[in-house]
């Protein structure tokens, strides 16, 4: 089991390959179809440093955070695939969700040197890991706002590293 704590470096990130499990503790971003795109744009309008959290070396979970826990959602939504790339750029180095990835998007996490893990639907396990929760950003989104929470020993495994994929034929 490999031990990650946020924030996560580029030589961590270098070793990590798919197949590979993972324990992700510190802070982490919650982020799903709703609150991305605005993060995007946060990102291009250069606000997103009102933020308050540095975004190098940041993993964002694709989850809303609910009075139930959190769980991953599906990576591959249009919404929270097509922002893969661009968070990559900016410095997230670990999206956590569920589901196999396009090609393509396993190809930008490469560029970045990025990856995707993929965590078990287990909310209740979650649950029992979750320290802290805190809305960043967009709170009329309700649960599907942008928050920061506090995660120990989060489990994932690494489904997208380096030009490949788990899900791979």
């Amino acid at each position: 089991m490999i031990q990650l704590t946020t924030p996560i470096s580029e030589e961590a990130v270098k070793k990590l390959q798919v197949g590979d499990t993972v324990e992700i503790s510190g802070y982490i971003l919650c982020g799903r179809d709703a609150v991305l795109p605005k993060l995007l744009r946060m990102i291009e309008d250069g606000t997103a440093s009102d933020l308050g959290v540095d975004l190098h070396g940041q993993v964002i979970f694709h989850t809303a955070v609910s009075p139930a826990g959190v769980g991953p959602t599906s990576s591959n939504k249009l919404e929270i695939e097509s922002s893969i790339a661009p968070l990559s750029a900016a410095g997230i180095k670990l999206h956590l969700g569920k589901g196999a990835l396009h090609p393509e998007t396993v190809a930008a996490l490469d560029q970045y040197n990025a990856v995707y893990a993929v965590i078990p639907p287990v909310t209740a396990l979650l649950g029992s890991k979750t320290a802290e929760e805190k809305v960043l950003a967009f709170p009329e989104l309700g649960m599907e706002a942008l928050y920061l929470i506090k995660v120990d020993k989060y489990p994932a495994i690494i489904g997208a590293a380096h030009g490949r994929s788990i899900y791979e034929k």
